[in-house]
């Protein structure tokens, strides 16, 4: 299956040079995701990666929400959404991490996690790592146990891994 999937991010991954800003090759998974079959190679092999070691999956806003969404229902599985900041209605556990010019936050409900879930933890792209290692910190503050970060691209010039380190970390395609 990780086979099938690094073959469709391949085929249908859209390289935007100079996006958002001069020197960055941007990579947009969106048409992979648009790709019925891409879409399911992709599911499938993050479900392969992980199975049987998770009882819930957490996206990150927004693109990481679809694909929680799919490994939740393919699994069976409940899916956390871990909003920026300000968008959840209810209590929140809140975590703030550096941006390369200044600072973000992401939340999620106290409520939405019995402590010690263990949970899949899915992005699109890992660059840095900042986000997953907010994300991982933020299920942790929940109580919660993760297992794992999932994501579809790692972008190996940048420091996420490294960032990462002493989480599992599970890229289906590194470029």
């Amino acid at each position: 299956m990780a086979a099938q999937a690094r073959e469709a991010v391949d085929r249908l991954c859209a390289v935007v040079p100079d996006f958002p800003s001069p020197g960055i090759m941007f990579r947009d998974l969106t048409p992979v995701f648009s790709d019925a079959q891409g879409f399911r190679a992709v599911v499938d092999a993050l479900v392969e990666a992980f199975a049987g070691q998770f009882d819930a999956v957490a996206g990150v806003e927004a693109r990481g929400f679809l694909l929680a969404a799919a490994v939740g229902y393919a699994t069976g599985t409940g899916v956390v959404t871990i909003r920026k900041a300000g968008k959840l209605p209810r209590a929140v556990y809140r975590e703030s991490y550096d941006l390369e010019y200044g600072q973000a936050s992401l939340e999620i409900h106290q409520s939405d996690l019995p402590a010690g879930t263990r949970v899949l933890l899915l992005d699109d792209v890992l660059a840095t790592g900042g986000t997953l290692v907010a994300a991982g910190a933020l299920l942790e503050q929940a109580g919660a146990v993760v297992v794992g970060c999932g994501v579809v691209l790692e972008l190996a010039d940048l420091p996420g891994r490294d960032a990462l380190a002493g989480r599992r970390v599970h890229a289906l395609e590194t470029v």
